[in-house]
């Protein structure tokens, strides 16, 4: 018996090995499961983040209102100050990538480091931004979903020691995941992960992100209720005129996102330059924005209940431009004091509130044209957040997923698309991108930098080159570049082996030398070849081949074996390296790195 036991586990562990090798190597295995778990985790981590936040929020304002009742309603200012101590605590204390909004956090995971997010990210990030919005912090859920999904996806991928690619784009996964369950919008949050987390629409893995959305949905639909994030009112589209109205209404949107980023990033540099301990700055914070909410409590929280009656034209036109602007404070007090929370939601309440007031100034200003105030609410939620996230397909897509009325594409297009356009133009970085841009971090360029770190010369390089015997003639080896466009090939002696390259510059000295056609054509390749050869290997990094090439002006290195240097296995150039790169951003087909 001992010894079927002993043999029973022998085969598990050796079955349990071959699984894993399996699914490390297989993209169909990896597209299936890892990307399947990845969702499961990213729906179930939504729901528990939003039971979090209800329950913090039950216990900050009941239970505490019971023990402050002898403040009368002041107790709201000093809430909000309270779950800002608990979060600079925690912050500080266990995981400063919790501090913030999160999406930037995960955008540079997936270009520096390999898409590698410590695993305790996500509970500390779970605690926090569920404290900070249950406390009344001014903050969203999205953003804090995002991170706390992104961190679970890439924890799965170290887990099974995947690949830096695979562990990337479990990252997306999660990220899609967490927006997917989020607002019950799958396509919206496929499109999120692929604009703003891996900025770039990659077709080798869109599947798995569509699948982990898909699963996500899924089951927010089978514990939350197949309905939309939003209750959204009935759009009539009635004249031409209207998108006239909704054209400037982009410019107003474009302003506010705008106003958004600027507010936000000045609050977080007041708050850094005040010389007192880092963990007591968000209670700070807290009490400024509790100040806010006693006159104006729709600012706590992520403020849906204010947007579902902004959608319905029940938030007055004073009211409503008033909101607009202290909801840009108060999250900026929020976050720039180092509370834990997205800027998804905010954007969303900012818009909405921004849209019905512009709706009901529309009907003061000209009745017969004017656009309606809920219509108007609608557009403007998706319109301020592409402005300010530089994000205009996932906004587009999030409200028309929400609606599902194809009536409001027209509208929601032309803003979405003029703030955006408008805001791009004024600022090089958005909302999220500006964060990592002050750190000192350029997020195209840490990507470009990231290609060229982790992609080889053999991913490259030209494979079997057209080459040079040391015996041609010189009208030989001009023919040959003529021919190619190639501006310098490899020289072989009668043996096979790599002894010199010779250029076009080289041929340019010959000719220098030589006075009539008959003594040009007398000359060898041996005698005007380059004899001090500068190779690199086909593991060698294409960042290193770059450097070399950078240092001798040169734009064509053989390519040979470690072991045996004389020995040519390929060619490398300057267009090989762009074809590779135009290939990793999904500009050119995968054939087209290599050049025949």
């Amino acid at each position: 018996m001992e010894k079927f036991i002993k043999t029973s586990s022998g085969q598990v562990i050796r079955y349990s090995h071959d699984l894993i090798h399996f699914l490390r190597g297989s993209e169909s295995a990896f597209l299936v499961l890892f990307a399947g778990v990845t969702g499961v985790a990213g729906g179930y981590g939504a729901i528990v983040f939003r039971w979090m936040i209800g329950s913090f929020t039950a216990f900050f304002f009941n239970y505490l209102q019971s023990l402050l009742k002898f403040m009368g309603p002041y107790y709201v200012i000093i809430i909000p100050a309270l779950g800002g101590i608990v979060v600079g605590f925690l912050t500080t204390t266990f995981a400063r990538e919790a501090k913030g909004h999160g999406v930037p956090e995960v955008m540079l995971a997936v270009a520096r480091s390999g898409g590698r997010i410590r695993f305790r990210v996500s509970a500390v990030k779970a605690l926090a931004s569920s404290i900070c919005i249950g406390s009344g912090g001014s903050v969203g859920r999205e953003g804090p979903i995002v991170q706390i999904a992104s961190s679970l996806g890439s924890g799965l991928g170290q887990l099974f020691r995947l690949d830096e690619d695979k562990i990337r784009v479990l990252v997306a996964c999660g990220a899609a995941a967490g927006v997917a369950a989020t607002f019950n919008a799958p396509i919206a949050g496929t499109f999120f992960a692929l604009e703003v987390i891996l900025r770039k629409y990659s077709q080798r893995f869109f599947s798995a992100i569509v699948l982990s959305s898909m699963i996500a949905t899924l089951i927010s639909r089978h514990h939350l209720g197949d309905r939309p994030a939003f209750v959204t009112p009935v759009y009539q589209f009635n004249s031409l005129w209207e998108l006239l109205f909704y054209l400037i209404f982009g410019f107003i949107a474009a302003f506010l996102g705008l106003a958004f980023i600027k507010l936000l990033y000045g609050s977080e540099d007041l708050f850094d330059s005040l010389k007192i301990p880092e963990i007591i700055k968000p209670a700070i914070g807290g009490v400024l924005i509790g100040a806010i909410g006693f006159c104006y409590p729709q600012i706590f929280g992520v403020g849906y209940e204010a947007i579902d009656l902004a959608l319905f034209g029940k938030i007055s036109l004073i009211i409503g431009i008033t909101l607009v602007f202290l909801k840009i404070v108060a999250t900026s007090l929020t976050l720039g004091s180092g509370g834990s929370g997205g800027i998804f939601a905010p954007s969303l309440f900012i818009g909405a509130m921004a849209g019905e007031a512009y709706g009901k100034l529309t009907y003061l200003v000209a009745p017969a044209m004017a656009i309606p105030p809920g219509a108007c609410a609608l557009v403007g939620m998706a319109a301020v957040f592409a402005g300010a996230a530089q994000a205009p397909f996932t906004a587009v897509l999030i409200l028309f997923e929400m609606t599902g009325d194809y009536r409001i594409i027209l509208p929601l297009m032309i803003t979405c698309i003029i703030s955006t356009l408008v805001v791009r133009k004024l600022s090089s970085e958005s909302i999220y991108t500006l964060k990592l841009k002050r750190r000192g971090i350029d997020i195209d360029r840490v990507i470009e930098q990231d290609m060229m770190e982790h992609h080889t010369v053999a991913e490259a390089m030209i494979e079997n080159p057209a080459t040079l015997n040391d015996s041609d003639a010189l009208d030989k080896a001009e023919a040959l570049i003529e021919f190619s466009g190639h501006y310098g090939f490899p020289v072989l002696d009668s043996t096979g082996k790599l002894v010199g390259v010779l250029a076009s510059h080289d041929i340019l000295e010959a000719h220098k030398r030589a006075f009539s056609d008959e003594s040009r054509r007398a000359v060898l390749v041996r005698e005007i070849m380059t004899s001090s050869i500068l190779v690199c290997y086909p593991d060698e990094k294409l960042h290193d081949v770059l450097d070399k090439m950078g240092e001798r002006n040169i734009d064509h290195i053989p390519v040979v074996e470690r072991n045996d240097t004389s020995r040519l296995v390929g060619l490398i150039t300057g267009k090989n390296v762009i074809a590779l790169y135009h290939r990793f951003c999904n500009i050119e087909d995968q054939d087209s790195i290599k050049e025949r």
